[in-house]
């Protein structure tokens, strides 16, 4: 009887506490959403019923390493099933990079940013997903794979073809390699 009552209160304390990563890691599925439909609303409708997908199916989470991983697939089936009919306005999330003390360097950053946030959203869905998980969500090849349901191959293909046409699109605008700015923020 004592060995049930302690495997009992290690699955409640296991799940106390993926409990709480699930719902701290809302505001980086929030980012993400948002970089794939580009509406508030809807990014945080994806980012909210993630989490509570999530934690109704907690006990299916079969490594906690891989928390990220595991919401962000939920992330990738919702968004696929409830949001893919609505056409996503750009490609970034909301945030801003940080200002230069220039205000004509700033300017031309914004137009970058403007830019670049256009190029994302002329590019396909899937392209735009793969770029979106390995440049902005930092996630390797195999978990992008593994969030998207397709082969590492597919995914290396898609980025590739996704990063080109964003230098093609650049270019088109009259934005050099040089003038490229990181999708990342700096950390």
């Amino acid at each position: 009887m004592s060995e049930n009552k302690g495997m009992l209160f290690a699955r409640f304390g296991r799940h106390r506490k993926l409990r709480g990563q699930i719902c701290a890691e809302r505001e980086r599925l929030y980012r993400i959403a948002w970089s794939w439909c580009h509406d508030s609303y809807q990014a945080d409708d994806l980012a909210q019923e993630t989490i509570a997908r999530a934690l109704a199916k907690i006990d299916s989470l079969r490594e906690e390493g891989r928390l990220q991983v595991w919401l962000t697939q939920i992330l990738a089936n919702l968004y696929r099933d409830q949001f893919r009919r609505v056409r996503p306005e750009t490609g970034l999330e909301s945030d801003t990079l940080p200002t230069l003390d220039d205000p004509e360097q700033n300017t031309d950053r914004s137009q970058l940013i403007t830019r670049t946030r256009a190029a994302i959203d002329r590019l396909k869905d899937d392209q735009r997903q793969v770029l979106t998980l390995v440049d902005i969500a930092e996630f390797s090849y195999a978990d992008t794979a593994i969030i998207l349901r397709v082969p590492v191959g597919t995914v290396m293909s898609r980025l590739s073809r996704a990063r080109a046409r964003m230098r093609e699109i650049l270019e088109q605008q009259g934005i050099g390699r040089a003038e490229v700015i990181a999708l990342r923020k700096p950390g």
